[in-house]
Parts: C-alpha cells; sequence; structure tokens
C-alpha cells in the first residue's frame, strides 16, 4: 500500500474568532475541533503518519489532548508553526524522507471533511500527482475592478477546500523556492513552478471554522 502521511496546519492564533485560544482548541460537541480533524484521517486510514504544525506556545497543550483523547497510539509527530502558512507546511514536509509518498495538507480547523473527500484526494494524487477538493458556487458573483463591478458567470468558479494532495517529491520541491504573497494555499505554490492543479469533488460540509459565525454553523453541522 501507497505510504501516506497528512500535514495538519494549526500554526494560527485565530484571532478572528475572538476567544482565548487558538481557533482549532475551541471545544465542539465535547471534542477540540483540532481532535475531530485529527480523527478524520484514522478514520480514513488507521496508518496514516500524521504531522501537527503548531505554535510554539501550544505544542505542550496539543500533546496533552492527544494523549486526553487517547490519540497517542497512532503515529503523530508534532513540529513548529512558522509565521506564514507556507513556513508551516514547510515545517512538516521537512519531516518526510519518502519521496515516493503521497501527502495531504489539511486545515486544522476543518473537522467535518468526509471520508470520500479525503479518497478522492489521495486517489487522484497518486494517480495524477496532485488533487484539490472543491465545491461549486451557489451564489450570484459579481467582479469589481477600478470602482466598475460585472456579473460574472459563476459556474466558471470553484471554492477550494482541503486536504490538498501531492506526490511528496512534487510538493517538497515547489516548497524549495522563496515564499510569495501570491501564495494563497498549497496548490498555488505547486502551480507556480508549472505542475497541473487536478480539481476534485469536495463536500459542503468541509467548512474552515475561523469566526463564531463559523463555529454556529459548526454546531448546528454536528448536531445534524
Amino acid at each position: 500500500m501507497q505510504e501516506e502521511y497528512v500535514i495538519i496546519v494549526a500554526g494560527g492564533v485565530g484571532s478572528r474568532m475572538k476567544s482565548d485560544r487558538p481557533k482549532q482548541f475551541i471545544d465542539l460537541g465535547g471534542e477540540p475541533i483540532i481532535v475531530r480533524t485529527i480523527r478524520c484521517f484514522l478514520n480514513y486510514n488507521s496508518q496514516i503518519q500524521i504531522i501537527i504544525s503548531v505554535h510554539k506556545n501550544y505544542k505542550a497543550h496539543l500533546e496533552g489532548l492527544i494523549e486526553k483523547f487517547n490519540l497517542k497510539n497512532s503515529s503523530i509527530k508534532i513540529t513548529f508553526g512558522g509565521e506564514t502558512r507556507f513556513a508551516s507546511v514547510k515545517n512538516g514536509l521537512d519531516l518526510i524522507t519518502n519521496e515516493a509518498a503521497i501527502v495531504g495538507i489539511h486545515d486544522a480547523a476543518r473537522p467535518f471533511v468526509s471520508l470520500q473527500t479525503i479518497h478522492n484526494c489521495y486517489e487522484t494524487a497518486l494517480s495524477k500527482g496532485a488533487a484539490v477538493p472543491c465545491i461549486s458556487v451557489n451564489e450570484s458573483m459579481r467582479k469589481i475592478s477600478n470602482n466598475v463591478n460585472n456579473s460574472v458567470n459563476r459556474n466558471e468558479y470553484k471554492i477550494i477546500q482541503t486536504p490538498q494532495c501531492f506526490l511528496v517529491s512534487k510538493i517538497k520541491s515547489a516548497f524549495q523556492q522563496e515564499y510569495s504573497h501570491a501564495f494563497t494555499d498549497d496548490a498555488t505554490v505547486l502551480e507556480s513552478i508549472g505542475e497541473k492543479i487536478i480539481l476534485v469533488e469536495g463536500n459542503e460540509e468541509n467548512i474552515k471554522i475561523t469566526s463564531p459565525h463559523d463555529l454556529l454553523i459548526a454546531k448546528a453541522l454536528l448536531a445534524k
């Protein structure tokens, strides 16, 4: 079986959540968000190699959660997050030596990613080298340029999610370059060196919890 990794990016401090702790550590139905996220990947593949990139001030807290929620028996390594997502992911990639493996890069605050989405991403990355989950845009959209706005065809746009999955050799090569503000996610890093990104179907519940409003939606999804 192909060796699989996931880097869970948890280096942020969650300022938009207006909480005394980073969003990934907030309780959601009796478990911290990050614990639910870790379980998603263990449910997909109990042998998956998990790397968590976390802010240095929360390393001990994370280790305590891993023990408290009985995740310590799984293969989990912890590295420090950087000043940017790019740096946090790079620190995680540095711990992977198997260039032929597949690695998923996932936001810690996305605890509702489905098993089907994870499967879609890893299987497509294995055959195509890169896979990014997405969903359709359901709202009308307008583009603003020089204070002028025009409608656009929403069918030409997709909302991008994680996990974004890659052949390790490809994504490690892409992360050797210097950081750019144009890197909005991991796919844009790979794309910048001329590699093609393959889109796969995601799931609408796979929201990123970044604000109090998102937390309300998450609680509703959990109740459902």
